[in-house]
């Protein structure tokens, strides 16, 4: 954050010195929302959560060197008390703080985002920063990671590790932007019409990068029409002079260079041209040559608008990250990067968000770990069980085993999206199954996989889930875990390695 006074922070938000607090004191930032990180000179935002309220937490944060408490209601310490703020329910804030029946963590953060975009755009404006924002039903994390990776090489760059991609998280992050910040990476999602315009009104950005539109938020979306509107309101903030970059294999995203005036570059991983407006257009990042190597890292040709193609050979796993480096190609060479930097870049990138396609391999028998337990929608479990299914297949007598748990925010159609990946289990010939939990879904997912032959057994929880697997794999198996975030499958792989030290 650029060096700012408590006096100027309160007049850009708007809110209220109270109980002694010094407009002069100097706050050099960051922000935080959690007491035990507050660095000296640094910002306490106390936001209310469901547990706990960081209101009963401003004092110790105070006493942590907090220059500044910016707070919904006073403390009974020096302070900033943000006005309040009427919560519209289409805000992308607004099922933020379902719990908030004061309006304080509204109030809070709507400050927050005043000062997140006073610091873009002084950054923006006096320093030249480049704002990169990122969407997408899947992906959006690891594409983060990996546009991160390459514009390192060409400046100090802020992508923080994590998803950081919500109404809380994008001015988080905005905030980690100080002089010599030359590229901010903001990873905006979405659960309703409206929430990513509100993020591109905190970090407005100069580039602006579709990856997909799927399933994943389906039940809070209704379908993937508006799934596709809410995705596109990040190219419809672009500006003119920006850049708008869309995946050019998906229909939904091919569309929206109808809904930006910003210039379009598409990226493909099976297409030279592709058909835009009646007539054929060129792609201008695309793949070929891809092959996958043991553990299902690809290497392929990059093709790009400046020259000869180039070799890239990546460290993360799976061959959806294909797509994903494409993209990430896209923005750095359209940043002025040369392909040789770029192609270099994304080879030297390892996952950098935990729980993410992270793959290791125990040393005592053989036995690989696909650990994508971060989050999961139909398609990025897809993903990963055709990870599963090449890696395991690459290996004499090796088995193969899912261990999953369920998707969340899928609606209406969530059984059925569950029975139809149990069935994608023995398509991709997947020999065996541990669904954790008992839920309606696990059910469904279960019932798919034995109807199709796939060896089956649902265990209560991970403890179990490790238990069994202790007892069933043998050497050289290959193991996915995954679920989305609630149902916490990190502790299945955490447990699968125990005592390991970290492998390839």
């Amino acid at each position: 954050m650029i060096e700012l006074t408590v006096g100027k922070i309160a007049e850009i938000t708007g809110g209220e010195l109270v109980d002694g607090a010094d407009p002069d004191t100097k706050v050099l930032g960051p922000v935080e929302f959690d007491s035990r990180r507050i660095k000296p000179g640094g910002i306490f935002m106390a936001l209310p959560g469901a547990q706990v309220d960081g209101h009963d937490y401003a004092a110790s944060a105070a006493e942590q060197g907090a220059a500044l408490l910016v707070v919904g209601k006073r403390v009974g310490a020096p302070a900033l008390v943000a006005p309040s703020v009427e919560l519209r329910q289409e805000a992308s804030n607004a099922s933020a703080f379902e719990h908030d029946t004061q309006g304080h963590g509204a109030a809070v953060l709507a400050a927050i985002d005043r000062l997140a975009r006073f610091n873009t755009d002084a950054l923006v404006a006096e320093h030249g920063m480049t704002v990169v924002g990122v969407t997408g039903s899947a992906g959006k994390t690891s594409t983060k990671d990996l546009i991160g990776a390459i514009l390192r090489e060409a400046g100090p760059t802020v992508a923080p590790p994590g998803s950081f991609n919500n109404e809380i998280g994008l001015p988080y992050t905005a905030l980690r932007a100080e002089e010599g910040t030359k590229y901010l990476v903001s990873e905006m999602s979405a659960r309703g019409v409206g929430h990513i315009r509100h993020l591109t009104e905190v970090t407005p950005p100069n580039i602006g990068v579709v990856l997909n539109v799927g399933s994943a938020h389906l039940g809070e979306f209704g379908s993937r029409d508006a799934i596709a509107q809410a995705k596109g309101e990040l190219v419809e903030a672009l500006p003119e002079n920006g850049l708008a970059v869309l995946n050019a294999d998906d229909d939904k995203v091919a569309a929206m260079a109808a809904r930006t005036h910003a210039r379009v570059v598409r990226f493909s991983t099976s297409q030279e041209t592709c058909e835009w407006a009646g007539r054929e257009v060129a792609v201008d990042y695309y793949a070929s040559d891809i092959q996958l190597d043991e553990v299902a890292r690809a290497r392929f040709a990059l093709h790009h608008p400046y020259g000869d193609p180039v070799a890239v050979e990546l460290g993360v796993f799976g061959a959806h990250q294909v797509s994903n480096a494409l993209a990430a190609a896209a923005v750095g060479m359209e940043c002025g990067m040369s392909a040789t930097d770029v192609a270099r870049a994304l080879n030297g990138h390892v996952a950098a968000s935990v729980n993410r396609m992270d793959v290791r391999t125990r040393a005592r028998d053989g036995v690989t770990i696909i650990n994508d337990s971060y989050n999961a929608n139909p398609e990025s479990m897809r993903a990963g069980i055709d990870a599963l299914a090449y890696t395991a297949s690459g290996r004499d007598g090796a088995e193969s085993w899912a261990v999953l748990g369920q998707m969340g925010e899928l609606g209406d159609d969530a059984t059925e999206a569950h029975a139809d990946l149990g069935h994608s289990l023995s398509q991709r010939r997947i020999r065996h199954a541990v669904i954790v939990g008992n839920g309606v879904n696990q059910q469904a997912l279960a019932h798919a996989a034995r109807e199709d032959g796939v060896d089956t057994h649902v265990v209560e929880d991970a403890d179990a889930a490790v238990n069994f697997l202790d007892l069933s794999l043998r050497k050289s198996d290959v193991v996915l875990v995954k679920a989305s975030y609630s149902d916490g499958l990190w502790a299945v792989a955490e447990g699968l390695l125990l005592g390991e030290e970290e492998g390839a």
